[in-house]
C-alpha cells in the first residue's frame, strides 16, 4: 500500500499528455490545474477500482476482471462511458488475439525451421558416416 497520498497520484508525464491530447493546439495550462487534474484523475481511479473490488469480492474472487471494472462505471453513474470502454476492451482483446496467434505462428515456423535444421544436420552427419565407412572400405580393400 502507498505510504503518502501522493505515492497514489498518477504520474505528472501521463496526465500532461492526456489533458495536450484532450486541448485545442495553443491552449496553456497553468501547473496549478495540471495538478488539480491529476489528483481529481487519482480519486477517480481510486473509486472506481473500490467499486469494482466491491463486484470483485461479490463474486468471491480477488482478481478484479472488466466486467467488474463496466460494473462500477454503471454503478457510479458513469454509464455513457460504459459503451466506448467495451469497444475499447473489444479492440484490445481482438489485438492480444492476433499478437498470440502471430506469435503461435513464429513459433510454428520456428519450431519447421528447427526440425528442417535438425533433418539436415542428421543428413550431413549420414553423408559422414558414409563417407568414413566408403573410406574404411577403401582403406581395407587397398590393405
Amino acid at each position: 500500500m502507498a505510504e503518502r497520498p501522493e505515492d497514489l497520484n498518477l504520474p505528472n508525464a501521463v496526465i500532461t499528455r492526456i489533458i495536450k491530447e484532450a486541448l485545442p493546439d495553443g491552449v496553456n495550462i497553468s501547473k496549478e490545474a495540471r495538478s488539480a487534474i491529476s489528483r481529481a484523475a487519482s480519486v477517480f481511479v481510486l473509486y472506481a477500482t473500490s467499486c469494482a473490488n466491491n463486484f470483485a469480492m461479490k463474486g468471491k474472487r480477488k482478481t478484479l476482471n472488466a466486467g467488474d471494472v463496466l460494473s462500477a462505471m454503471e454503478e457510479m453513474e458513469f454509464q455513457r462511458f460504459v459503451a466506448p470502454l467495451k469497444e475499447s476492451l473489444e479492440v484490445y482483446r481482438r489485438e492480444q488475439k492476433g499478437k498470440k496467434e502471430a506469435r503461435k505462428d513464429k513459433d510454428k515456423k520456428t519450431d519447421s525451421e528447427e526440425q528442417d535444421k535438425s533433418r539436415e544436420e542428421d543428413n550431413d552427419d549420414d553423408d559422414e558416416r558414409m563417407e568414413e565407412e566408403e573410406q574404411n572400405d577403401e582403406e581395407e580393400v587397398d590393405n
